[in-house]
């Protein structure tokens, strides 16, 4: 699991043309770089996802070139838009290997939940930069009934953004 915040939790993706534009650069380059993406969500000043590593890589090198390569990319971009070329976008990322099966379905339904627990809608679908969506619609009733048994109300996630 990847949390990563944007310098001094600025709203610097705040439109929806930004968040559609962080959002798609997100799943393009964890495609380019191997990485399987079970869930994400991305907000004005942060991001979560979940993903799975490539399967010839060490996890930890990978996840350093993905997420320079993001957030490179997404500075330079929202930069030029907002012309303010020396800007700092991105503060850090964090990350957590999720090797317990309770942990790894928590945090999952935390990710695709996290719109909700921030205010930005009643249901997680709703959000269009997040992987709730195609989750109600390409996921099994009994797999969403499985995830909605677990709660996430004591989840430890730096996500105070």
């Amino acid at each position: 699991m990847v949390t990563a915040g944007t310098y001094g939790k600025e709203m610097i993706f705040r439109s929806r043309k930004r968040l559609a534009y962080l959002c798609g650069l997100l799943l393009n380059q964890a495609y380019q770089h191997g990485w399987q993406f079970e869930a994400w969500a991305v907000f004005p000043n942060h991001y979560h996802w979940i993903g799975k590593s490539p399967e010839k890589s060490d996890g930890v090198t990978s996840l350093r070139k993905m997420t320079r390569a993001l957030h490179q990319k997404s500075a330079l971009w929202v930069n030029r838009l907002d012309e303010t070329p020396e800007r700092k976008v991105w503060h850090n990322f964090w990350d957590s290997r999720l090797t317990f099966e309770i942990s790894y379905y928590t945090r999952l339904k935390y990710v695709m939940e996290n719109a909700v627990r921030h205010g930005l809608v009643t249901a997680a679908a709703e959000y269009p930069w997040c992987s709730a969506g195609w989750f109600v619609k390409n996921s099994s009733p009994a797999f969403r009934k499985t995830l909605d048994s677990f709660k996430i109300d004591l989840v430890k996630v730096p996500d105070e953004f």
